[in-house]
């Protein structure tokens, strides 16, 4: 996507690494086509390396925006240049309206996929209490609310990573300006909208079924202010 930061520069990046805690069994959805016959209705998705679950960047980055479009009510496909929809648009990504096929806004934010941390990875595939490596599996019944029985046939098995799983994460947020004074305005908005969004993923769910229970995490940051990286001394001089 061609963005509309034309004279600006990423004058640093700030980086936010830790963990997510599972504090209930996460379903992250794989396809079916390479399950086996008897295997389980609705697998995790998994790393092919390792066969290890994993968190797609792509599934947390999607809800974080979700949530924060639902709660602040600004839904911006379109790039907008005030408010709080400009920092979603910033730190998200958008399109240009007036140009919807060739401008936008290219995402600040960069997610990483999510692997699971490795001691605790061993502890899972070792662990008695695990149906498949590394996860477990949960029998859910469709019910007849009239007649307060199980649907013939509905008896699904969900495969899901255990509560207690932990993952490491990295946010990176790149921090744009036409000079320090107007990187460092956009660093504390872009963060503050950063840090709303995480705040909202914790107290919602992550992944499928939530509603019933799935997904519920907890995030924890080695700095909670982040890392800073700094790229001052490879830019080139403004205004040469």
């Amino acid at each position: 996507m061609t963005h509309s930061r034309e004279g600006k520069h990423i004058f640093r990046k700030v980086k936010f690494a830790g963990t997510l805690t599972l504090k209930t069994g996460l379903h992250i959805g794989d396809s079916k086509e390479s399950v086996e016959i008897g295997g389980v209705d609705s697998p995790v998705v998994r790393r092919k390396d390792n066969n290890q679950p994993y968190i797609p960047g792509s599934s947390l980055k999607g809800k974080m925006r979700c949530l924060i479009e639902q709660t602040t009510g600004k839904f911006h496909k379109f790039h907008t240049q005030s408010g709080e929809g400009k920092w979603i648009s910033e730190l998200f990504g958008s399109q240009d309206e007036s140009n919807a096929n060739k401008n936008g806004l290219s995402s600040c934010l960069i997610v990483r996929d999510a692997d699971m941390e490795k001691n605790k990875a061993e502890e899972f595939l070792k662990s008695p209490h695990t149906d498949m490596p590394y996860t477990e599996i949960k029998f859910e019944n469709t019910i007849d609310r009239f007649r307060g029985v199980t649907v013939q046939g509905g008896i699904r098995q969900i495969e899901r990573v255990p509560a207690g799983a932990v993952f490491k994460v990295e946010f990176l947020i790149n921090i744009w300006g036409a000079d320090k004074a107007e990187a460092d305005t956009n660093q504390t908005k872009l963060v503050a909208t950063f840090k709303q969004a995480i705040k909202l993923l914790q107290e919602d769910y992550l992944g499928g079924s939530g509603s019933r229970g799935y997904g519920q995490v907890e995030i924890k940051f080695d700095n909670e202010e982040g890392e800073i990286l700094d790229y001052t001394s490879i830019l080139p001089k403004i205004n040469e």
